[in-house]
């Protein structure tokens, strides 16, 4: 009955009828995949079924179609997509819900280019019919490494500035012995970034940002303030020479009133703090944020260090197919390889993901051992891939859009919520229909379980 909420799903249906006719025109066919299917490693918790005909055995609801989509494009499907609800069990939070939808798609004989082309002429298409306007121009593509290197997120919202600056070369020589020493250590870096406006606050308000910091993962906060009568304030500008600071302002491109606000340690930690702080400096604030912004950030590791379980972790999903030319670094230095992976990033969310995957049957089984699989659970978990796989699969590349959270975007609501009909709670409960509920014993009977 509220109007904001009519219009949220009236635009969620011309959004979803836009890619429908966008990837019909182009060929694809839409097939359906399974509901009830196989469990299998793919990040977060499954949804569990019991099976009532086979006792003590489970059916799991699909995390995605990520293995379906490969087979068929080995079955001869050249071009397949479906708008398919898929689930996770995993903690919420205000943009998650435990079932949610993704346009997901496929295309064999093609390059990652062809698909990144095909998905930013979608999106184009669905945001002229959603909203009326004509996107021209192509989506800006950035590498991991640079979008890591240049706002300390894979993700970022481009619109709100504050690049990341690597000031390491101008405290080489510095009096300040914590800049110094990292600057000569190999490794390590001192970071930067500069909040335009902020220097006019008081010291008491800028100290309070340590605390900010220390979320993540800072054990403290440096800081530089450019006042507006030409002087430096700051409790460590006493230990830089005028040279020193006539080199940050350079650097930095620093006018009156402007703050820098500074991490040391290695890339990732000092990447993580400042990628932290421009987000919460951006909200206090209110950095305006006009239009939308799109992104393509490219060439994602292929591995990163899970130090919880001190083992290879996939940063896509096992089946990514690694850079060509890095392969034979898999015995040798595996964080090191790269891959043929994409995400779109919308207004600073990961909007979409996708990439090329294997289609060697001998390399899929190397990387599920570079993960810790054995070749017997490689195959018990992933036998019907791994089979269809020695068969002869074409090259292929596929896109998974989250089509809740574009909506939310283009709506300009605060979760997804606001663009589903009949969301869940944060907790995961259904307050309608007051799922989920208790069930009958004679029900659990039939399944073969008991309740604790």
């Amino acid at each position: 009955r509220r109007e904001k909420m009519t219009a949220n799903l009236k635009l969620r249906h011309q959004v979803t009828k836009a890619i429908r006719d966008y990837l019909n025109q182009a060929d694809f066919i839409d097939v359906e995949t399974p509901y009830l299917t196989k469990s299998t490693p793919e990040g977060a918790r499954d949804f569990l079924v019991p099976s009532r005909v086979f006792k003590n055995q489970f059916y799991a609801l699909p995390q995605s179609p990520q293995m379906l989509k490969q087979l068929l494009m080995g079955a001869g499907l050249e071009r397949y997509y479906q708008i398919v609800r898929c689930f996770r069990d995993e903690d919420l939070r205000g943009d998650r819900q435990p079932e949610f939808t993704q346009v997901d798609l496929e295309m064999s004989f093609v390059s990652e280019e062809d698909v990144r082309n095909l998905v930013e002429g979608m999106l184009k298409a669905v945001v002229k019919a959603s909203k009326g306007i004509e996107l021209t121009e192509a989506f800006p593509i950035i590498s991991y490494a640079q979008a890591m290197r240049r706002f300390g997120s894979d993700k970022p919202d481009t619109r709100i500035g504050m690049e990341l600056h690597d000031v390491s070369s101008v405290f080489a020589q510095s009096g300040f012995k914590l800049f110094s020493s990292a600057a000569n250590t190999e490794g390590q870096f001192v970071k930067a970034i500069n909040v335009k406006g902020a220097g006019t606050w008081p010291r008491s308000q800028v100290d309070k940002l340590a605390e900010v910091a220390a979320g993540f993962g800072a054990k403290g906060l440096a800081w530089v303030a450019f006042k507006e009568d030409g002087s430096v304030g700051g409790p460590i500008t006493k230990f830089f020479s005028p040279e020193e600071l006539e080199t940050l302002r350079a650097e930095m491109s620093a006018e009156p009133k402007d703050l820098i606000l500074f991490a040391v340690g290695g890339r990732l930690e000092t990447d993580e703090i400042l990628g932290g702080m421009r987000l919460h400096m951006a909200r206090v604030l209110e950095v305006p944020r006009e239009g939308h912004d799109f992104l393509w950030v490219v060439n994602f590791p292929l591995f990163h260090w899970d130090e919880e379980t001190q083992s290879y972790a996939s940063e896509h999903m096992p089946f990514t197919q690694p850079n060509e030319d890095q392969i034979d670094l898999l015995d040798t230095d595996p964080l090191s390889i790269g891959s043929h992976t994409y995400d779109f990033v919308m207004d600073g969310f990961e909007a979409g993901g996708g990439g090329m995957r294997i289609h060697n049957a001998d390399l899929q089984l190397r990387i599920l051992e570079k993960l810790g699989f054995t070749k017997e659970r490689a195959e018990a978990q992933f036998g019907f891939l791994m089979e269809a796989l020695t068969y002869g699969a074409p090259p292929m590349g596929g896109f998974a859009l989250g089509l809740d959270r574009v909506c939310m975007l283009l709506a300009g609501a605060d979760s997804i919520r606001d663009v589903m009909a009949f969301p869940k709670t944060t907790s995961g409960s259904d307050l309608m229909s007051a799922a989920p509920s208790p069930v009958t014993d004679d029900q659990l009977k039939e399944v073969s379980l008991r309740t604790l």
